[in-house]
């Protein structure tokens, strides 16, 4: 009885290694089909952004009728939108109320070699507005220089020889965000060993001298710069995840007896299986899945093509040597998801075929 038991453990023991080992293949594969090489794990929940949330919204309202291959929003082809963190840093030793410089960078490796890049936009976001009128109306203004770092640095400094002026404005108030299209210079940080970040400096001059170089701490009538976040908005689109499709009523579920081929609920719920913490939203989607025979004769409502109605017309005469048709989808729709990466990046993306909407014999 003893050997018995311990065999029984044993037995136990590696059934639910080989569960475990099993659900962690089908996680992997799931994973894959959703674009991502491993679980994302998120150590920051950052705040969803507004523009995204809208943009998550109206897919899920307007499912059946939006082209999957554009993100109109931004007016170009994508199927992937991502809010890329800043992961620079201050430049501490350039820095007075009054005269800012701050290093940004951004990872470009969150894209997969597959997606095509449609739009890189920088954010640049200031904590509260800035109006020149604090000392003496429209006494004062903003210089703003963007340098592409052409070159690593130490400890993360960019040196005037370092770095190569991308763009100069001036601003005579900073209100809201401040938006530039970084397209071409994102795409060639993808490629290995070209990405050494940026440098943002402002610095407050006085208004019609906005050119002024002098050094920030000699000036007495500058302004404060305000704090600020600057973020990467890519928009890519991976054309293995994405194609046009006919514009169709939405569908449900049949009514129909229950043995013939038809879609059956199925709700899917992270939570379920331990993935609320990356998802945002949904919580949860009805995929479906079908399920039943294929009868002869087979009706027009099980949408059977010629060779299925073939099979089932002879499997009428040989059960035995020649099996139903096979009950599966023959349409599917999109869903839109919301989620955080491994770097902590808030990503909206798109994917076809992703419920079962009708179902049909082949």
């Amino acid at each position: 009885m003893a050997s018995f038991n311990l065999l029984f453990l044993l037995f136990l023991s590696t059934f639910e290694f080989v569960s475990a080992e099993n659900a962690q293949l089908q996680e992997r594969l799931f994973l894959s089909a959703l674009g991502l090489s491993s679980r994302p794990r998120p150590s920051n929940h950052a705040s969803v952004p507004s523009l995204l949330w809208k943009m998550f919204k109206k897919a899920e309202m307007k499912r059946e009728e939006s082209d999957p291959c554009t993100v109109p929003e931004y007016g170009v082809k994508g199927n992937i939108v991502r809010y890329v963190l800043d992961q620079g840093s201050m430049i501490s030793d350039r820095s007075s109320p009054a005269c800012m410089e701050r290093r940004l960078f951004f990872d470009m490796s969150v894209l997969e070699d597959v997606e095509q890049l449609s739009l890189a936009q920088l954010e640049i976001k200031f904590k509260h507005n800035l109006f020149p009128t604090t000392q003496g109306a429209g006494s004062q203004a903003f210089s703003m220089q963007l340098y592409r770092v052409v070159r690593p640095t130490l400890k993360g400094m960019a040196h005037e020889s370092s770095r190569r002026l991308f763009l100069s404005q001036s601003v005579h108030y900073i209100h809201g965000t401040i938006r530039f299209n970084l397209t071409d210079l994102a795409e060639s940080w993808r490629r290995p060993g070209k990405n050494y970040g940026m440098v943002l400096a402002l610095k407050s001059t006085p208004l019609g001298n906005e050119l002024d170089q002098t050094d920030c701490s000699t000036q007495s009538s500058q302004v404060e710069i305000p704090e600020l976040v600057a973020t990467l908005v890519v928009v890519s689109l991976n054309p293995h995840q994405c194609r046009s499709r006919k514009k169709r009523s939405a569908h449900y579920l049949p009514v129909t007896p229950s043995n013939v081929c038809k879609p059956r609920r199925l709700y899917i719920d992270f939570k379920d299986v331990g993935w609320q913490d990356w998802i945002i939203a949904p919580q949860g989607y009805a995929a479906n899945y079908c399920h039943g025979e294929c009868p002869f004769p087979l009706s027009e409502r099980l949408n059977g093509t010629n060779h299925a109605i073939l099979q089932t017309l002879v499997h009428s005469f040989d059960p035995k040597g020649t099996p139903q048709p096979c009950c599966v989808p023959i349409k599917l729709s999109p869903i839109s998801m919301l989620y955080y990466d491994n770097n902590d990046n808030v990503v909206l993306r798109h994917y076809e075929d992703m419920v079962v909407d009708e179902c049909g014999c082949r």
